[in-house]
């Protein structure tokens, strides 16, 4: 690259780095509904989740990989 086009580049690049950072110094800054509301609304949802899941899991009757031995028996041989 040009190093006349590299130096305007980089100007360009300073110079609206520096614009939008003199924009958000004066813009005033108040709490936005994530401020005020994000917080509270994702402990919602995480309780609302474990709720749900410690339902399932307690209420459908599923057996969690428990062992078969001793339970299964072999049946009795027949000859024909």
């Amino acid at each position: 690259m040009f190093p006349v086009v590299r130096s305007a580049l980089s100007r360009l690049t300073a110079r609206s780095v520096q614009q939008t950072a003199a924009r958000q110094i004066h813009r005033k800054r108040e709490p936005d509904f994530h401020d005020k509301y994000g917080t509270a609304i994702l402990l919602g949802g995480a309780i609302f989740c474990a709720a749900a899941w410690t339902y399932t899991v307690t209420q459908i009757g599923i057996e969690w990989n428990l062992s078969p031995v001793g339970r299964v028996t072999p049946k009795e041989w027949r000859n024909q």
